[in-house]
């Protein structure tokens, strides 16, 4: 689904789980933020193609978190793009992705998906791509939790800091998240930012009077 020029919500079906990475594209590249479950690198390949880019255009994979469903075909983008691709997320979760660390929550997992973060991400950093990204550290659902905002479509990729239901913002997944009270003060970080379009990564778009939307939980908090 079109957010925006350059910005698709993919919708992924993983065994009935719908999911949605974000692709950004421009003239130059694409950038992708998540990657799936373990075995949808093909899945993303015909997403990317249905809006009219190619998979070797990805040349960037922002990663919000570490959780499985994130980070699960990030070993396959990297076998087949190897040292085209630059993979970037927070610090605290860096570790969990690369394999030097069992994931939080999947620890039980006997062969996780991993792969080599090549830049980490700070609260407030500016990335130069597709019209710039600020990177916004929101952590509680894991420690290196972050989300992104796309200044020049005023669009919000919140990973799983928020979830949504046919449009509506439903705040935080309680069952999901590690740490209540971080997760917490992480939404409030949205208040001040002008948003038109929220994209969570379950439940996808939601982009009627989300200032109001995330004002509303917030105070609920």
């Amino acid at each position: 689904m079109e957010v925006s020029k350059g910005v698709e919500m993919l919708h992924l079906d993983f065994h009935g789980n719908i999911i949605h990475p974000t692709l950004l594209w421009d003239q130059e590249m694409a950038v992708l933020i998540d990657t799936g479950f373990s075995g949808q690198i093909e899945d993303l390949r015909v997403a990317m193609e249905k809006v009219g880019v190619s998979f070797d255009k990805l040349k960037v994979v922002i990663l919000t978190h570490q959780d499985v469903d994130h980070i699960g075909s990030l070993p396959g983008i990297l076998k087949e793009c190897g040292t085209d691709i630059k993979v970037y997320a927070h610090e605290l979760d860096k570790p969990y992705i690369q394999g030097e660390i069992p994931l939080i929550k999947d620890g039980h997992l006997e062969n996780p998906p991993k792969g080599k973060v090549d830049e980490t991400l700070i609260d407030g950093q500016e990335l130069p791509f597709c019209g710039r990204i600020r990177v916004i550290h929101t952590p509680g659902h894991t420690p290196g939790h972050i989300s992104l905002y796309l200044r020049q479509s005023k669009t919000l990729i919140a990973g799983d800091s928020m979830y949504s239901i046919d449009g509506i913002l439903g705040g935080i997944h309680v069952p999901t998240t590690l740490d209540m009270n971080a997760a917490r003060l992480s939404l409030r970080k949205y208040v001040d930012l002008d948003i038109a379009s929220v994209v969570c990564y379950h439940g996808g778009l939601s982009n009627v009077n989300v200032n109001d939307q995330i004002l509303g939980l917030s105070q609920g908090l």
